[in-house]
């Protein structure tokens, strides 16, 4: 299953700058939308949902605080990161301010960009996910009860899971038939994304497996380099 492009509204007033970094982003899988000034960023903002907006500050027409500001009046979520040419301190706190979630001044390194994205747009889903109040799930023939830790199915005794176990289930249902990427997992959990907590992870997606194979319309699939699905066919 391909995975649907983020899209990343960036708005630079440098035609040049900004062709080579829509063109970078866009290689990087981002599905990106560029502007030339605040007033034509504002524009585009009203008719897309973005995941992300990538502002620089010195802007013809309509600067990059005065755009937050109004893209926060209609969106206090979406994620915003500044770029700019001014290392000022005042500029930076500014940005802070009117709701920038990071800052980069000019020149920088593309690679941190991209990894300023990634970690941004991930801990926008971490958020929403624990913020899901969410814990009674029906798994095919199965139901989990994350606060008790309870997985049953028909009469049988309920498994109590464990707490590694029932957080990996619970984020598996909050995705079902969906995919759910080990990353995810892994700094929601584990708190930490390496070799040994990515092993200790696929430990629990076995024992999980076990359990649930008491149900054939339910599986949990490896999508290599990216997660897992946890699958129920109706």
């Amino acid at each position: 299953m391909e995975k649907a492009q983020k899209k990343i509204l960036l708005v630079e007033d440098d035609p040049n700058f900004g062709a080579v970094l829509k063109d970078y982003l866009s290689l990087n899988d981002y599905d990106v939308t560029l502007a030339k000034n605040g007033m034509e960023g504002f524009e585009k903002f009203k008719k897309d949902n973005y995941h992300l907006c990538i502002l620089d500050v010195m802007m013809p027409y309509k600067d990059g605080f005065t755009l937050a500001k109004e893209i926060r009046e209609r969106n206090k979520e979406v994620p915003i990161i500044f770029l700019t040419a001014k290392a000022m301190k005042e500029d930076v706190l500014n940005g802070y301010k009117v709701g920038a979630d990071d800052y980069l001044n000019k020149p920088f390194d593309s690679e941190v960009l991209l990894m300023k994205i990634k970690a941004i747009m991930l801990r926008k889903v971490k958020d929403s996910i624990a913020d899901s109040a969410t814990f009674k799930f029906k798994i095919g023939a199965f139901d989990l009860n994350s606060k008790l830790r309870f997985l049953t199915i028909g009469t049988e005794d309920p498994i109590k899971l464990s707490p590694k176990e029932n957080e990996l289930l619970r984020l598996l249902a909050l995705h079902e038939n969906d995919l759910m990427s080990r990353e995810l997992a892994l700094t929601k959990i584990w708190r930490d994304d390496n070799y040994f907590t990515s092993r200790s992870m696929d430990v629990y997606i076995a024992k999980l497996r076990k359990y649930l194979k008491k149900d054939e319309n339910v599986e949990i699939l490896n999508i290599h380099g990216e997660g897992f699905r946890l699958v129920v066919n109706k």
